[in-house]
């Protein structure tokens, strides 16, 4: 005998979630979802290098980098809760300490000494490139496997930091 609908409907919510099927394999789920796991680690680091950088800045470009530091991390902030819920969107976990950001980031963290104010901008060049070329290498795979929020997301993030290493850049010029 056939089940009704709303019976199998209720057995289902009562087993559990259904299965995801988004039309995209569990493999490229789970690959795609390690590389935003990068992604978010770098983001993360990032983030917390500007924000050490906004706090410890000192000599006669302070206010210029002080403000465009808090600038840079406000973005870098509001960027980590998109790519982590992506992530979880895909059907994975997020990580989120310190030790699983360690093992997954590109980018060196902040150095123990504080460096002067064109050396921070010197790190946050190099810190934004590494952030660039993370979303980049993982385009391919989100293009792939017809993952356009995944890609969006890759894109705008790319666009960002490219940016903002070449306005960083810019100041190093003499």
């Amino acid at each position: 005998m056939a089940k009704s609908p709303a019976k199998t409907i209720a057995s289902t919510a009562v087993r559990g979630a259904p299965a995801i099927n988004i039309g995209i394999s569990d493999k490229d789920r789970a690959a795609i979802a390690q590389g935003l796991s990068r992604l978010l680690a770098d983001t993360y680091t990032l983030y917390l290098t500007t924000h050490n950088f906004h706090w410890n800045v000192t000599g006669p470009m302070f206010n210029t980098l002080h403000t465009m530091f808090m600038t840079q991390y406000t973005e870098l902030w509001n960027a980590v809760d998109p790519v982590a819920e992506r992530i979880r969107s895909l059907g994975h976990p997020a990580p989120g300490s310190y030790a699983q950001f360690s093992k997954l980031a590109t980018v060196p963290d902040a150095p123990v000494t504080q460096p002067k104010a064109m050396e921070m901008v010197r790190i946050l060049v190099q810190g934004h490139e590494a952030v660039a070329r993370t979303a980049r290498e993982l385009f391919p795979m989100a293009d792939k496997a017809s993952d356009e929020p995944t890609a969006d997301l890759l894109t705008q993030r790319m666009t960002v930091h490219e940016q903002t290493a070449w306005m960083l850049r810019s100041l190093l010029e003499e």
